[in-house]
């Protein structure tokens, strides 16, 4: 291992993250991590928490919420978070190892994804003495109206496998911004980043217990969900185990639940568009992160005039792609899905797809070690096929053609998900007619994935509930109190 990576692994083995300090758990039960390039171990005592853990952490964010915190302006607040995103920088290389070791995820696209979570960490600190009220004059009834923001207390967040470090500051920046306390549990398979990100916490001048960490798997998870003490829970993963989330949300206090779930995005290419540009973002959208992206461009809709040119294009992307690199290398641009599970899952759909599709390049296994998946293209024609249908989080992408305009829409929007879409044209009225029949809630034209901390990001349908990113992200995280006063004598 790179850097001081050794000692600080062996630091947080086994422990959590309480009142700033790394404090070995009530629980004694541990899980391994291992590096999916070749499946070996990289740590044998991850700590699995259990209730006392987690109520200890809730007591401590309580406490915090209602002692230093609650006197930390506005301003102080966003210092803190700007000095957090400085000590990110700082150490972007040691963040970008622990990213990848577990995930997979190649230092290639770390070395500019570090700098970007930054970013996002200094926007909400920007927006942190800006919350925001409104005040309503006296209109001949007799009352003066304010209309306060509202830190909530208590908030969790849940983050996913596939990019834990950006998720962890996708939540925690805006609960932190708007005088919340936070209570992160990171990826089960992959939480070492999160947990480096927060050792430099305390360097920042973040107040005790301002934010804690239970590591563990989902009923660590679930103890945050279902607790009466939490006031919000912020999940990102599958549509499962997001309603699961929500019916514990529900059950329990009630509390604030905010969403980011699955995706099968479309891609719609019409007979105008700028195909050289499109196939190389068509190709990235779906083998970046081997696939793993909730965002993927995974179904690509070809007019039937340019369809066999467009496909010709993404299977020549698709085989000059290596496969079996290793992460850490730097001119590596394909890395391993996440785990042996994930592996078996995605070969699985390609065997499936075999049946009921036309395989256009890939589909063989990789069995040379790590967890890699063979980029796939499919031909499809069956709408019913588990490949068109599923959310497969894996670097298999389905193709099929279309005659009009109204055609694609319709075939688009043929799904439970709406979490991203994207289209490919020239013609101005039709991005006009086309981006407001789409039934997705992240739109890219012209262009392939793309987030922006200005922005605000989130899905329609099962894709999931409430915004990240953009000044709308910080409504999930406060409560609005009206209060009226009287002018009456």
């Amino acid at each position: 291992m790179a850097f001081a990576s050794r000692a600080f692994l062996k630091s947080v083995e086994g422990k959590v993250f309480l009142n700033n300090k790394w404090v070995s758990p009530a629980s004694k039960a541990v899980s391994s991590l291992y590096n999916p390039y070749d499946n070996s171990l990289v740590s044998s005592a991850h700590a699995i928490s259990n209730q006392h853990d987690v109520d200890t952490a809730v007591s401590s964010a309580r406490t915090a919420f209602h002692g230093p915190w609650s006197k930390f302006t506005g301003g102080q607040r966003g210092a803190v978070l700007t000095k957090w995103a400085d000590l990110l920088d700082a150490n972007a290389e040691e963040a970008a190892f622990y990213e990848s070791i577990c995930s997979g995820r190649v230092r290639s696209q770390l070395k500019y994804e570090v700098p970007f979570i930054s970013s996002i960490i200094r926007y909400f600190a920007g927006w942190s003495d800006k919350i925001a009220g409104d005040v309503l004059s006296d209109d001949a009834d007799g009352f003066y109206k304010i209309i306060r923001r509202e830190a909530l207390g208590v908030c969790a967040g849940i983050t996913p496998w596939n990019g834990p470090l950006m998720v962890f500051a996708l939540k925690a920046a805006p609960a932190l911004a708007t005088g919340n306390t936070f209570i992160l549990k990171p990826p089960e398979k992959s939480p070492l980043s999160s947990l480096f990100a927060a050792s430099l916490l305390p360097a920042a001048g973040l107040p005790e217990g301002v934010v804690n960490v239970v590591t563990g798997d989902g009923s660590t998870g679930a103890m945050l969900a279902s607790h009466m003490k939490v006031d919000m829970v912020s999940f990102t993963g599958s549509v499962p185990t997001g309603k699961k989330i929500a019916d514990a949300a529900n059950n329990s206090n009630m509390k604030r639940c905010a969403l980011e779930l699955g995706g099968k995005s479309p891609a719609l290419v019409f007979p105008d568009a700028n195909i050289k540009k499109a196939i190389p973002e068509l190709v990235r959208g779906i083998t970046q992160n081997a696939g793993q992206v909730c965002v993927a461009s995974s179904r690509v809709y070809a007019h039937e005039d340019i369809a066999d040119e467009l496909i010709a294009g993404i299977k020549a992307g698709f085989e000059a792609i290596p496969v079996g690199e290793d992460p850490q290398d730097p001119s590596t641009t394909f890395g391993p899905v996440i785990d042996p599970v994930q592996y078996e899952k995605v070969n699985d759909f390609i065997e499936k797809g075999k049946a009921e599709a036309t395989l256009v390049t890939g589909g063989e296994k990789y069995e040379k070690g790590g967890s890699y998946v063979t980029p796939t293209v499919f031909k499809i024609t069956d709408s019913n096929a588990a490949v068109y249908k599923q959310e497969i989080f894996g670097p298999v992408l389905v193709v099929r053609t279309f005659k009009t305009e109204e055609e694609a829409v319709d075939m688009a929007n043929d799904s439970e998900f709406g979490l991203a879409a994207y289209l490919w044209t020239e013609d101005t009225r039709r991005i006009l007619r086309v981006t407001k029949q789409l039934q997705a809630g992240h739109i890219g034209v012209n262009a392939g994935v793309a987030l922006f901390p200005t922005a605000p990001f989130g899905g329609y349908k099962s894709s999931g509930v409430g915004k990240e990113m953009g000044k709308l992200a910080l409504q999930d995280y406060t409560n609005v109190k009206s209060i009226y006063i009287s002018t009456s004598e």
